[in-house]
C-alpha cells in the first residue's frame, strides 16, 4: 500500500518527525510513504511526492490551520481517493465541539468557525482520529495516539554533548505564555541564584510572528522578553527535527509545557517522546494521573505543577536519582509507545479502509 501525507511539512515544527518515522518503519510493514510535495533540500531523508494517483490511500494531518493546496491539486485528491479512502488525523483538537479554557485558549473563534471546520471534515473523510490513548469524552473521533517512541534516537550518556544550560524548554510559544508568566517565571525568580543558563529555544518568545495577524490570534503568542531579560533567560531560535534530542541533551533539565486546549483534551504530542530521548531530566507541566497515564508511575516524581521551584532545585542537587526515575520511564514508554506499535495501528486503520 502506498500511502500519502497531505500536511505541513516544516523542519522546525509540526509533526515532520513523526511522519518520518512512519516513513522509516514502512517497508517492514510491505507499504511506502511519501509527503506531498517537492523535496526539500535540508530534510533530504524525507521522501516527497507530487504524484497524487500513484498512491493508494491519503492521510491529511490537521493542525490548527488547514494545509492549503492549489485547488488542482485539491481536485485530482478528491477525484483519485473515495471518500471512505481518505484518513484524516486531527493533532490540534478542531474536530470538537467550542471549547474555551478561562478565556485564553479556544479551539474555534465561534460556534460558526467550530460548525464550519467540522463540516468541512465531514464532507473530506468518513473517518476522523484524534491523537489520544483512548476514547474522547468530548468528541465522535476515534483515538489514535499516533506519536510514539524511537529508542534508537536514545543520547548515550557518554557521547551527548557538553551540557551548556541548567534549563532548556524547547518548543515555540504558541498559548504557552500565561503557564509560563504565572507558574514557571515566579519560580525561576525564587531561585535564581541557583540555577545556571536557561533558555527558551523556538519561535515567537522574543518577538511576535513576522506574519502578523496572518500566523493566528494574538493571545497565541503573548510574550514579555523584559521579563525574560530580568532572569536572564535566553531565547535561542529554533532548530530543526532532527536536531531537536541534541539539543535538549545539552541541559541537565529540561521543562515540557503543552498548549492548555491539549493539556485539557489529553491530546498527545512529539515533545512527549523526544524529551525522554535527550540525555536530560525531563520535568513535566502535567497533571499527576495524565503523566502516570502516559509514562507508568515513576512519572508522578517529574511533575511540575504546584512544586516548580523545590523540585528543579531537588533535580539539580540529585541527578543520579532522577536519572533513575528517567531510566524507569524509559523501559515503560520502549514496550507501550514504540514507534513500530504505533505504525501497526495506523496501516491497520489505513489497511481497513475499502479498497
Amino acid at each position: 500500500m502506498k500511502i500519502l501525507f497531505v500536511m505541513k511539512h516544516r523542519g522546525n515544527a509540526g509533526s515532520t518527525h513523526a511522519v518520518s518515522n512512519y516513513m522509516r518503519l514502512a517497508p517492514q510493514f510491505g507499504h511506502e510513504i511519501a509527503i506531498f510535495g517537492s523535496p526539500i533540500w535540508y530534510i533530504p531523508e524525507l521522501k516527497f511526492s507530487m504524484d497524487i494517483e500513484d498512491f493508494d490511500r491519503i492521510v491529511y494531518l490537521f493542525e490548527t490551520d488547514l494545509y492549503e493546496i492549489i485547488p488542482l491539486h485539491q481536485a485530482i485528491m478528491l477525484d483519485h481517493f473515495s471518500r471512505d479512502q481518505r484518513l484524516i488525523i486531527d493533532t490540534d483538537g478542531m474536530y470538537h465541539e467550542l471549547i474555551q479554557l478561562d478565556g485564553y485558549d479556544f479551539n474555534h473563534a465561534s460556534e460558526a468557525d467550530c460548525e464550519s471546520w467540522i463540516g468541512y471534515m465531514d464532507a473530506l473523510s468518513d473517518k476522523v482520529v484524534h491523537t489520544l490513548m483512548g476514547q474522547s469524552q468530548f468528541s465522535k473521533a476515534e483515538a489514535l495516539p499516533f506519536f510514539g517512541y524511537d529508542p534508537s534516537l536514545e543520547i548515550d550518556p557518554a557521547a551527548a554533548p557538553a551540557k551548556q544550560w541548567d534549563i532548556l524548554h524547547v518548543g515555540h510559544n504558541w498559548w504557552r505564555w500565561r503557564e509560563v508568566e504565572s507558574e514557571l517565571l515566579p519560580a525561576f525568580q525564587d531561585v535564581r541564584d541557583r540555577i545556571g543558563r536557561i533558555g527558551f529555544l523556538g519561535l515567537w518568545w522574543d518577538r511576535p510572528p513576522d506574519e502578523g495577524p496572518d500566523a493566528g490570534p494574538a493571545d497565541a503568542f503573548l510574550a514579555d522578553p523584559y521579563a525574560f531579560k530580568r532572569l536572564k533567560i535566553e531565547t535561542p531560535e529554533a532548530v530543526n527535527y532532527n536536531d531537536v534530542i541534541k539539543t535538549m541533551s545539552t541541559a541537565r533539565i529540561n521543562i515540557m509545557t503543552q498548549r492548555p486546549l491539549l493539556r485539557h483534551l489529553k491530546h498527545l504530542t512529539l515533545k512527549y517522546f523526544e524529551i525522554f530521548c535527550a540525555d536530560t531530566i525531563p520535568l513535566l507541566m502535567l497533571d499527576d494521573d495524565h503523566a502516570e497515564e502516559v509514562y507508568g508511575p515513576a512519572a508522578r516524581e517529574l511533575t511540575l505543577p504546584g512544586r516548580v521551584a523545590a523540585k528543579i532545585v531537588d533535580v539539580l542537587e540529585n541527578e543520579d536519582r532522577y536519572r533513575g526515575i528517567v531510566a524507569d520511564i524509559r523501559k515503560h514508554i520502549r514496550t507501550r509507545h514504540a514507534y513500530e506499535e504505533r505504525a501497526r495501528e495506523l496501516y491497520e486503520t489505513l489497511e481497513a479502509l475499502p479498497a
